[in-house]
């Protein structure tokens, strides 16, 4: 089964001279339901969120505040890395997306909203097993 390709989502945006304001609502701005919403934060400097996939989780993660690279590796092996540093832009990751978060700014917050709760036994952890089961997916 194909799965569709990592994007960056826009979300609305609602200016105003007091503050802006964006919002997400399913289904209109994320492509599945979400199940679990966590975030990162605190990270000190120079330090990598190591990288796994999912088999069959799907995300969506947005620099609520600084800013942070994501560096994803898709199913056909290509290497890309996303700067997130607008909380209204959501880097949209589908099952079988490798990906580890670096770079973080000072203060900067990753929120990171799933389409299931926390299980294990989706992750995927090592690289190798990760590029075994991306051929065989193909």
């Amino acid at each position: 089964m194909p799965y569709p390709k990592p994007h960056i989502i826009t979300f609305p945006k609602i200016e105003d001279p007091r503050g802006n304001l964006s919002f997400i609502q399913h289904p209109q701005q994320l492509p599945f339901e979400p199940e679990r919403v966590y975030w990162i934060y605190d990270v000190p400097g120079g330090e990598i969120r190591h990288g796994h996939a999912f088999r069959q989780q799907q995300e969506v993660i947005i620099a609520l505040s600084g800013s942070f690279n994501v560096v994803i590796t898709g199913i056909d092996g290509i290497e890309h890395t996303h700067t997130l540093a607008r909380s209204f832009h959501g880097l949209y990751l589908p099952p079988m997306t490798w990906r580890c978060i670096n770079n973080f700014s000072t203060n900067s917050v990753a929120m990171v909203i799933s389409s299931s709760i926390y299980n294990p036994n989706d992750y995927i952890e090592d690289m190798g097993l990760y590029r075994s089961l991306a051929e065989k997916t193909k």
